[in-house]
């Protein structure tokens, strides 16, 4: 299976030519803002790689940046077009209406994992997506979304599934790393027949290469990655990784150095507390003897 392409990745490398042209021509958002005549936030998205890109801006910008040579000049404009081509979730967040607490920006998570090369998550409250079996899934998200209607729900369900053939991809599939914690284990999701299929599924998935789980046990007790579950994307040079965090007040992304550093470094101590991967499996099976 091919790897999945989306804008998000030439998004970022637009913005980050960009940003070193600024730098380089000595200039402050706010000179650049002023000769495009627009906002500091127009400009600071297109280098952060949120923004859309126009392609009559970047023209601009080249020139106001003095971008002459050829071969500079093709390459920002090929970006522009890599970044305003079509993402391949689109179709299924197409008319879902956003959530703030869990469903911010439906289609943003999707563009940037699709340019990630691993996965690297904790949480305590709801598997992994890239775990989670369709009926799951579609259980979690009816109760979330309570006011969606099902075609929301079915589409959205379709996006989970879909994101998971990453993990499947014959060139570079993702590399998959997640903690769970145990409650996680115990907390039924429509019913016991459910949970079955769904322990059976993790089960599978942890047997691939590119995959290791870990369950956080009850007796390790608490840790400060319970502060919150989180993901770290790592993505290819010379794009920069991100941690994603999902909550009530909404949506974040981090992408600074610091904020790298820090949740790799509670993501590898939570790791090392938790179980090793044959035990977690022994503690899975433990489970799906009891639903069953």
């Amino acid at each position: 299976m091919a790897a999945a392409q989306g804008p998000a990745g030439p998004r970022r490398r637009l913005g980050a030519e960009l940003r070193r042209l600024r730098s380089k021509a000595g200039m402050h958002l706010e000179d650049v803002a002023r000769q495009l005549d627009c906002s500091t936030s127009k400009i600071s998205r297109l280098e952060t790689g949120k923004g859309v890109p126009k392609l009559p801006d970047v023209r601009e910008l080249m020139r106001i940046y003095g971008v002459t040579a050829d071969t500079e000049r093709d390459m920002l404009l090929r970006l522009v077009k890599d970044s305003r081509a079509q993402g391949w979730w689109e179709p299924y967040t197409e008319g879902v209406q956003p959530a703030r607490h869990v469903l911010e920006s439906p289609g943003r998570y999707a563009a940037l994992e699709t340019e990630a090369v691993a996965n690297r998550s904790f949480t305590a409250m709801v598997l992994p997506g890239l775990l989670q079996t369709a009926a799951y899934a579609e259980v979690l998200l009816s109760a979330i979304l309570p006011h969606h209607p099902e075609r929301d729900i079915g589409s959205l369900v379709e996006l989970r599934m879909r994101r998971q053939q990453a993990l499947y991809r014959a060139e570079r599939p993702l590399e998959l790393s997640v903690v769970i914690d145990e409650a996680l284990l115990c907390r039924v999701v429509g019913g016991p027949e459910l949970m079955t299929a769904q322990l059976r599924a993790i089960a599978e998935k942890a047997d691939m290469a590119n995959v290791e789980v870990r369950v956080l046990p009850f007796e390790g007790g608490v840790h400060r990655a319970h502060v919150g579950q989180f993901t770290i994307l790592e993505l290819p040079k010379p794009l920069g990784d991100v941690v994603y965090i999902e909550s009530h007040a909404g949506d974040t992304y981090l992408d600074s150095d610091d904020d790298i550093k820090l949740y790799k470094e509670v993501f590898a101590d939570v790791a090392a507390r938790a179980l090793p991967p044959p035990e977690t499996k022994i503690m899975i099976a433990e489970y799906l003897r009891r639903y069953t």
